[in-house]
C-alpha cells in the first residue's frame, strides 16, 4: 500500500476539479447571505407597518367615531405622527425602519341615520369607514400598505 502513494506526485485533474467546484458553491452561497438578509429586512419591514396600521386603528377605536374628524360630502385625510420600529440583524447589527401613516376617513353622509326632533331633524354618525395607509423606505424605494376598517 504504501508503494502506491510512493509514486504520486501531485493531484490529479478529477481532485483538482472536485476542489473548485466545492469553493465556487462556497464562494456562492455566501455571496447570497446578504440577500437573504434583505429579503428577512423586507418582510419584517412589512411585518412592522402592519403592526403600526392596527396601533393606528386602535388608537382611533378607543378615541370613538365622534372625535375622529370628518366630513358629510368628502373624505378627510390626515397625517399621524411617524413611528420608529427596530429590529436585530444578527451579529449585533440592527436595522431601524421609520413609518408614516396617513388616515382617511370617508364621507358619512351614509353613515349617518337623521331622526325627527319637534323643530328639526337631528343627525347622528354611528360608523366611519377608515384607511390607514402606512408608508416605509426600503432601499430607496417607497414601501406601503392600506388596511381598511369601520369604526362604530
Amino acid at each position: 500500500m504504501a508503494k502506491l502513494f510512493k509514486n504520486k506526485k501531485s493531484f490529479g485533474v478529477v481532485v483538482s476539479l472536485v476542489v473548485v467546484a466545492l469553493l465556487g458553491f462556497s464562494y456562492m452561497a455566501m455571496r447570497n447571505l446578504g440577500g437573504n438578509g434583505d429579503a428577512l429586512l423586507r418582510i419584517r419591514g412589512r411585518d412592522g407597518a402592519v403592526e403600526v396600521a392596527q396601533q393606528v386603528l386602535d388608537s382611533l377605536k378607543s378615541v370613538g367615531v365622534e372625535s375622529i374628524p370628518s366630513k358629510a360630502l368628502a373624505d378627510t385625510t390626515f397625517n399621524v405622527q411617524k413611528i420608529n420600529r427596530k429590529w436585530a440583524r444578527g451579529l449585533g447589527d440592527s436595522a431601524t425602519v421609520t413609518y408614516s401613516s396617513q388616515v382617511t376617513v370617508a364621507a358619512t353622509s351614509s353613515n349617518s341615520l337623521q331622526t325627527p326632533a319637534p323643530f328639526e331633524l337631528a343627525s347622528h354618525i354611528y360608523a366611519k369607514q377608515v384607511t390607514v395607509t402606512v408608508f416605509w423606505n426600503f432601499k430607496g424605494s417607497k414601501q406601503s400598505i392600506e388596511v381598511s376598517s369601520v369604526i362604530r
